[in-house]
């Protein structure tokens, strides 16, 4: 059943990976970008996800038992996009631990389905990857939080551009599976 819904809505991935991708391109064309405007970007990002994350939860419910965790993770998403945008002027390294926060959260729950779906699907590993570059691209802030803050802009413009293509093609190869038989 779960793999039903998830080929009913193959495009969740497919717009969550664009939306990391146009993030990415914009972090790498405009570096110099100050750390407020960054912030809003970032808040921007986690709160589309947290909505897609949201609609997928609720849609899935049905199917999946964790939905719930789904949920909550996107109810988290939301409520750090809204923190950035109530709070722009906060310190890098608060918007590193923020930032790390999230990405290991996105990893593990990837990284869940993944191992969920493993004898539903082929190309789950797609799924796997997407956790863990969320879970290297948290560490790799956390390892050095003052040098994560100074490069910030380019650890998350190459994170998110790979996320969002590792996205949009999983939603693709769901899309492309058969039809599933009527029941």
């Amino acid at each position: 059943m779960l793999i039903e819904t998830l080929k009913r809505h193959w495009w969740v991935p497919v717009i969550r990976g664009i939306a990391a991708i146009v993030f990415g391109v914009i972090a790498f064309v405009y570096p110099g970008l100050t750390i407020a405007v960054l912030v809003l970007l970032f808040g921007a990002w986690v709160l589309v996800d947290g909505v897609f994350r949201i609609v997928g939860a609720i849609g899935h419910r049905a199917s999946d038992s964790d939905w719930g965790f789904n949920l909550i993770i996107g109810i988290l998403g939301i409520i750090i996009g809204f923190l950035t945008f109530h709070a722009p002027g906060i310190t890098a390294l608060a918007l590193v631990i923020y930032i790390a926060a999230w990405a290991l959260m996105i990893g593990a729950t990837e990284i869940a389905v993944a191992i969920k779906l493993r004898r539903e699907i082929k190309g789950e590993w797609f799924l796997i990857l997407m956790g863990l570059a969320s879970i290297v691209f948290a560490i790799l802030l956390l390892w050095n939080p003052v040098l994560g803050a100074a490069t910030l802009i380019w650890i998350m413009a190459w994170y998110a551009v790979i996320f969002g293509v590792l996205a949009i093609i999983f939603g693709l190869r769901l899309r492309s599976l058969p039809a599933l038989p009527v029941r």
